[in-house]
């Protein structure tokens, strides 16, 4: 049995050191509490290790890539024969991986903030039992922040092996590029590991139930990227069922159902992309009184309070959208709340980013999400086509949307499919935050030439006075 230590007594416990459990700790002790931070696996959770960190330097490379094969002659670069390094592309990954981890460590030093190894359980509310490799620890809390994260589902029938039935985990990882890859779920992290493996060689079909891929985003973003996508290279299905899945000694047959005809796809791996859930196994949770939903995500209120006193939870645990930013700033509004200031979350601006190329960013309600709301909805839009930082980078797929109250004219949302979406929506996301209205951005002066600009000429296409198209 591992030996107990003394007992390490703090302000706040934390427990996973993922976005939300790593920033909640900084700014607790930057507000002058004493913080242990808990985690049973590597310092950043599954964002930084296995998630959007690793998974953006692979489509980082990838889409240099695809742009030296596809784009550098159009502009007229001549480049020879292009190979991948696959072996060294995994080192890539590793080696921002790496530095990132380290970078969580130092700050947690500057901080003086305690890093506890292990997994984590409770023993009474203000006890946690920490179990590592080598030792147990006992740390009593004050306050105690449950931000465990999230896991991959499996598909019913369908385990995971992490060799022929994998998840994005496993996928980010893979020691050779496989010939063929279907992909479960169209969404976010389906369409990210599909473009990686597609522009590497793969055959890549992607698989989604429902009519639509990017499920919950505005409908015309969702459109135009299947379009892009499919152009690509990707095979998409959409209103397709896997209605069984069987490993073969190859690799894995999948039967396919659209409407009343069945189908039988096999690849070398299948990577299934289907949603998340909650990381809670092994907390004892029933044991200080926190209370979960139907689905396992722990229950708060508006300012994070769990059912038991003194036990608050952020991130992907309490459901909602599973973003890393997201549970970010929940940790701030947490850790503050805890410290004695008068936080409040604010979700309405919180933006969502597919890393694909063209990249997607959104921000507020769809243009269908704000018609159902009662709004009546006045809509700009802008093509990067007739954009001229974009006809430079002869990057002019997509098109920015926003989406405004006709009466108020307050911007409801903002939605782009285009180059660098990801950066773009920053201004928007600045804009929601003031609850700004659509003239407020028309008005904004843009510098030329930019792709910003393109937002300008959208929100002055809700009234009518677009300029340069």
């Amino acid at each position: 049995m591992p030996d107990s230590t003394d007992d390490l007594s703090v302000d706040l416990a934390i427990i996973g050191s993922g976005p939300a459990g790593y920033v909640a700790a900084i700014r607790a002790a930057q507000l002058g509490l004493s913080v242990a931070c808990i985690e049973r696996d590597a310092l950043g959770g599954t964002c930084l290790n296995v998630g959007c960190i690793p998974s953006k330097a692979l489509l980082d490379a990838t889409e240099h890539l695809a742009w030296i094969r596809e784009g550098a002659s159009k502009v007229g670069i001549v480049v020879g024969d292009v190979a991948v390094d696959w072996p060294k592309m995994q080192k890539h990954r590793k080696r921002v991986v790496s530095a990132s981890s380290k970078g969580v460590a130092y700050l947690f030093r500057k901080n003086g903030i305690e890093h506890v190894g292990g997994a984590g359980e409770f023993v009474d509310p203000g006890l946690i039992k920490v179990v590592g490799q080598d030792s147990t620890r006992r740390v009593r809390a004050s306050s105690t922040v449950i931000a465990t994260g999230s896991a991959p589902i499996a598909l019913p029938g369908a385990p995971f092996d992490g060799q022929r039935v994998i998840s994005s985990t496993e996928g980010l990882a893979m020691e050779q590029i496989p010939t063929s890859m279907i992909v479960v779920g169209g969404g976010y992290i389906g369409l990210e590991m599909g473009s990686v493996y597609q522009r590497v060689g793969s055959r890549v079909t992607i698989v989604e139930a429902l009519d639509t891929i990017l499920p919950g985003m505005d409908g015309e973003l969702a459109a135009g990227g299947f379009k892009a996508f499919t152009k690509q290279g990707l095979d998409i299905r959409t209103s397709t069922l896997v209605t069984a899945a069987k490993v073969t000694d190859k690799g894995v047959a999948v039967e396919l159902s659209a409407s009343e005809e069945g189908e039988t796809v096999s690849a070398d791996v299948m990577l299934v992309a289907i949603g998340r859930r909650p990381v809670t196994d092994g907390l004892n949770l029933d044991r200080v009184g926190v209370t979960t939903d139907e689905k396992g995500f722990v229950e708060v209120d508006q300012h994070f309070q769990t059912s038991a006193p003194n036990i608050y939870a952020v991130g992907d645990v309490i459901g909602g959208k599973m973003l890393a930013h997201k549970g970010s700033e929940e940790g701030v509004v947490v850790a503050e709340r805890i410290a004695g200031q008068d936080s409040e979350m604010d979700y309405f601006p919180i933006p969502g980013v597919v890393y694909t190329h063209p990249e997607i960013a959104t921000v507020g309600l769809s243009e269908e999400e704000a018609s159902a709301a009662g709004h009546d909805v006045r809509v700009g839009r802008f093509p990067f086509s007739a954009n001229g930082r974009a006809r430079c980078m002869n990057d002019t797929t997509g098109f920015v949307k926003l989406v405004a109250d006709a009466h108020s004219d307050r911007m409801l949302g903002c939605h782009i499919l285009g180059p660098r979406a990801g950066d773009l929506i920053a201004e928007v996301v600045a804009a929601a935050a003031f609850r700004a209205s659509a003239e407020d951005i028309a008005l904004t002066v843009h510098a030329h030439p930019t792709l910003a600009e393109a937002i300008k000429e959208a929100a002055l296409d809700v009234h009518g006075e677009v300029v340069h198209l």
